[in-house]
């Protein structure tokens, strides 16, 4: 079953790009153990590690290292998770504009995370490519 949009046009045009306040980093652990980690935005488990994005204040407060300050930018259109080429669309806008991005896709929203120095850049970007509907 599908749920949220697939047409890529009306994705472009519709992702109402938001910046969310505040500083987010990634983090590596080797486990969940001692931690409360209501403040955690995501975590994945991979084989080295399981990796945490949070706000800064908290990773400083546990005193997690982290090396990558981002700006955090949710895509607000619902786009399904079956959906082709949004990722690769805006991907290339800010990768043609030296912008590295980081992006997880959630249930209803994809959510962009770039170095915190291109917060602006980044949206302003990906507003554009809202307006005009396609990739330059």
């Amino acid at each position: 079953m599908t749920t949220g949009a697939t047409n890529l046009a009306q994705l472009l045009r519709t992702m109402q790009p938001e910046l969310q306040p505040g500083i987010y980093v990634y983090c590596t652990v080797p486990s969940l153990s001692g931690l409360e980690l209501t403040e955690c935005l995501g975590m994945f488990r991979e084989r080295e590690g399981i990796t945490l994005i949070l706000p800064q204040a908290t990773a400083d407060r546990l005193q997690l290292p982290y090396s990558f300050r981002a700006a955090w930018i949710t895509l607000t259109v619902h786009s399904a998770l079956e959906a082709v080429g949004l990722t690769a669309a805006f991907a290339q806008v800010l990768a043609r504009a030296n912008v590295s991005c980081n992006v997880v896709a959630a249930y209803y929203h994809d959510h962009v995370f770039v170095a915190a120095g291109d917060a602006q850049k980044a949206l302003g970007l990906l507003q554009h490519l809202a307006e005009t509907g396609h990739v330059a």
